[in-house]
């Protein structure tokens, strides 16, 4: 289950990436509503993705 913690504020790496406006609307909800960053949440989101990829995924 995803959850929101803190083990990410020191990110310095700098990237812009494009979402969908109804992506973007749910994900600055979600961040308000938890009191984070959108970008703390992005990268929560980022680091549950790549902690539950599958093994044969993840080496492709």
């Amino acid at each position: 289950m995803f959850k929101i913690d803190t083990e990410l504020k020191t990110a310095n790496v700098a990237r812009t990436i494009r979402f969908t406006e109804k992506m973007f609307d749910e994900l600055n909800v979600l961040a308000s509503k938890n009191n984070i960053s959108f970008n703390h949440l992005v990268l929560q989101c980022c680091k549950y993705a790549l902690d539950n990829l599958e093994k044969d995924d993840h080496n492709k």
